[in-house]
């Protein structure tokens, strides 16, 4: 009913008649009845939201911290028990000590018990009998796009700080510095700042779904582009964090690879292949050092990051036309059998 005019008046409990006058021609006039809503309605339904809101920060505040290094400051995620905590690899790379604030304040010193860079994830640990409040963890393949998600974390320092948004997309292949790819990334309007890295998204159960990592940037402007934020997923979050604790690296990354290192030219187009692994996948299919790769399934490849989101699309077993230029200028396709990237 394309232009139709509706006219709705609140009649409190009672039931209401509303006019729809048809604008698609012959001037017929369509009356139903419908279920009036109380006039107080909207508000009790607002006051029922904001109450969840409420009940869900403090359930979830005391498992979110900080954790100040000689290198920065981020947040983690209560991970167990034990005093295990999740947190992103580049809030504790490089630092020589690490320290947790909990949400009631006490400090603890922390060590790392393992990393893993390229899904972003480490875990620190404050050793047992603190008495420290376990994160739940949602199942992320259930998301939703247009879910109402929290963003609990430090930005900036301001402990406990609390955003909100909605999941705005899912399965996002997000490319951080370093060639690093956060596969099936989740991407979210609430707002991301510095110090919310590897703290928690939290959905209206109270539950972890991912752990923020970025803000995108806009190129135009510079600066982030407000709105646009990156979770990890929680399923990758407790399953690369899991084997971290029991293993204390990880083992089985789930990840394809090429067995090969690859690097950016400012001569050539496409990741150029710097060293080929001994028996590796590449190396099976003939790829040697020097070549550069063009594109992986008819998708176009100009860098090493473009390669890496090529790689997050597929499994460990999967085979991929790869499409190469030697250093004569030559160009030649090779089907690879992917291998598994390396565990920590």
């Amino acid at each position: 009913m394309t232009g139709a005019m509706r006219m709705l008046r609140r009649f409190g409990s009672a039931a209401a008649t509303v006019v729809v006058v048809a604008a698609c021609g012959g001037g017929a006039t369509l009356t139903t009845t419908v279920t009036g809503t109380p006039a107080g309605g909207a508000a009790s339904s607002g006051e029922s939201l904001q109450a969840q809101y409420v009940s869900v920060v403090k359930a979830t505040q005391p498992e979110v911290v900080q954790i100040r290094s000689d290198t920065g400051l981020g947040s983690g995620v209560v991970f167990d028990g034990a005093g295990n905590i999740v947190t992103n690899a580049h809030v504790v790379s490089g630092a020589t000590s690490l320290q947790v604030t909990l949400a009631d304040g006490r400090r603890f010193p922390a060590r790392l018990v393992g990393a893993y860079t390229p899904d972003d994830l480490a875990v620190i640990s404050i050793g047992k009998g603190h008495n420290v409040k376990p994160a739940t963890f949602a199942d992320s393949s259930k998301l939703a796009v247009g879910e109402i998600v929290l963003a609990v974390g430090n930005p900036l320092g301001l402990q406990s700080s609390v955003t909100d948004g909605i999941v705005s997309a899912l399965g996002r292949n997000v490319s951080e510095q370093q060639g690093v790819v956060i596969a099936d990334a989740i991407q979210t309007s609430a707002a991301i700042n510095p110090g919310n890295s590897g703290g928690a998204l939290i959905d209206l159960q109270a539950r972890v779904v991912g752990i923020p990592t970025l803000a995108a940037v806009n190129a135009d402007v510079g600066g982030t582009a407000a709105g646009i934020g990156f979770a990890i997923p929680s399923n990758t979050v407790t399953d690369i964090a899991g084997q971290i604790v029991r293993e204390g690296r990880v083992v089985n990354s789930h990840r394809a690879a090429l067995g090969i290192s690859i690097a950016d030219s400012p001569s050539r187009s496409g990741a150029i292949v710097a060293a080929v692994q001994s028996g590796g996948p590449a190396a099976k299919a003939g790829i040697v050092a020097g070549d550069a790769i063009v594109k992986v399934d008819g998708n176009q490849i100009t860098s090493a990051s473009d390669l890496a989101s090529a790689l997050a699309d597929h499994e460990p077993g999967e085979k991929v036309t790869v499409t190469l230029t030697g250093t004569d200028g030559s160009t030649r396709s090779a089907t690879v059998t992917l291998g598994q990237l390396p565990g920590s």
